[in-house]
């Protein structure tokens, strides 16, 4: 099946997705069929993952019907499906259908050229992968969120070893219980029970630990730890997204170096807890509180990495004048007219992280055409900080919308991209080495 067009979940509803009726497109996002089961020949597909069919979205927009000639194997996590796109108007269907589908599992050389209008990526950069020590500053990857609901966990080590990538930072969610989708963005919902993020907190470690072993991967202790790390035999950061769990007790943070073993934590997440003030809610600190001060100290002398993602510039500015570490902003995008509650830094939010010695991990979803969008996304952050202080933060299975790198398989077409722009030795500080310094600092 020839490939013409690669269909992005923002095009729904725009002219680029209706013009493209009855020809050939290709999309990535998650199946969801009415009874669990391998393989289907009729399914909807999502742009995030569900459970089951009450999780399908109601919007027509949302969502595209996806009808094969033969069973597909689905698998636990996203698919790239190709196939004819229909685009119908019945009010009982779905507005969008794909029609004689099949499953990608990779593009040939061929296929690349076919759609190098798509990808803009060099031809002569097709065989381009990486070293092996990638790292992704902040993820969710193996359906960790949902696990801790009672979810069960999907395999993330296979797909890092297949595209390269060495170690995940992976993320339990601090304030999970109290937020969720309102009005199209993440926000708080209601204000937590005493001790409720704090006992939760301990389900979701639990299952990133068990995730971990079930799955053979090593937890990163110690520089050396990191040094030894291969994708050979993927490795994971034990990482927390948000502090909300602290409840403003700083002994907790020993308490989850050790139990745990806590080696990166990110201040805030969507609920605005003791630390500090978030970009996506009005200021109720004025930045970061004496207590987060207090907990960027102590990370620094256990040895923990302090993520500032999510916090607002003032928390940032504090932060930076606090730590005697590299500081982390795991995941986001370079905005120059950022609006109100944007995930988005500026220019000088930026160069804040940098002057630290630290590194902006970026977001695969500014643009998310494809994944040449991705490496145009990190080019730009370099042009503002540097090679020295840029990283990957793909927030993996933590999105809801699409991502222009959907699966660590598919890491290489990312070096590839940067290819273009980049020596190898750039490409390696940009897919890992740069986090690597500012782990062993922390660490140190």
């Amino acid at each position: 099946m020839r490939l013409t067009g690669r269909l992005s979940w923002r095009d729904l509803g725009k002219p680029r997705a209706d013009k493209a009726h009855g020809k050939t497109v290709e999309v990535t996002g998650f199946p969801v069929t009415v009874l669990p089961t391998p393989t289907a020949d009729h399914f909807l597909m999502t742009a995030e993952l569900g459970c089951c069919q009450g999780c399908v979205p109601s919007n027509p927009l949302a969502v595209i019907e996806v009808i094969a000639d033969r069973p597909l194997k689905l698998g636990n996590g996203a698919v790239r499906v190709t196939g004819t796109l229909h685009v119908g108007c019945d009010p009982e269907g779905w507005r969008y259908q794909l029609h004689g589908a099949e499953l990608v599992r990779g593009l040939s050389r061929r296929s690349m050229l076919a759609a190098s209008p798509l990808f803009c990526l060099p031809v002569t950069t097709m065989a381009q992968t990486t070293d092996g020590t990638a790292v992704d500053t902040h993820s969710h990857a193996g359906n960790l969120i949902r696990a801790a609901y009672g979810q069960g966990l999907i395999d993330v080590a296979s797909p890092m070893k297949q595209g390269g990538l060495s170690v995940v930072c992976l993320c339990i969610v601090g304030d999970s219980p109290v937020i969720g989708v309102q009005n199209g963005r993440i926000r708080p919902l209601r204000e937590p029970k005493p001790g409720q993020l704090y006992d939760f907190s301990k389900v979701q470690f639990a299952k990133l630990h068990e995730l971990a072993r079930s799955q053979g991967m090593p937890i990163v202790r110690t520089a050396a730890d990191l040094r030894a790390a291969r994708s050979s035999r993927p490795s994971v950061i034990v990482t927390s997204e948000g502090a909300d769990w602290l409840e403003g007790r700083i002994e907790r943070v020993d308490e989850a170096y050790q139990r745990w073993q806590l080696r990166q934590l990110q201040l805030t997440h969507y609920h605005p807890n003791e630390l500090g003030d978030i970009q996506t809610e009005p200021s109720v600190h004025g930045g970061l509180t004496d207590f987060g001060a207090e907990v960027i100290r102590r990370c620094n002398a256990l040895g923990i990495v302090v993520d500032v993602a999510h916090g607002t510039f003032e928390l940032v500015k504090r932060a930076v004048a606090t730590t005697s570490k590299p500081l982390l902003l795991s995941h986001t995008g370079l905005g120059n007219r950022p609006s109100p509650w944007t995930r988005l830094i500026t220019s000088d939010h930026a160069r804040a992280i940098a002057s630290t010695g630290g590194v902006v991990g970026i977001w695969p979803v500014q643009d998310v055409a494809n994944v040449s969008s991705y490496a145009s996304g990190i080019a730009r952050m370099v042009d503002v900080v540097g090679v020295d202080h840029v990283g990957i933060g793909t927030d993996q299975m933590g999105l809801l919308g699409p991502s222009s790198l959907p699966s660590y398989a598919d890491l290489p077409q990312l070096a590839a991209a940067l290819s273009s722009r980049f020596k190898p030795d750039e490409i390696s500080k940009l897919l890992g080495g740069n986090y690597r310094r500012v782990f062993e600092a922390a660490v140190a």
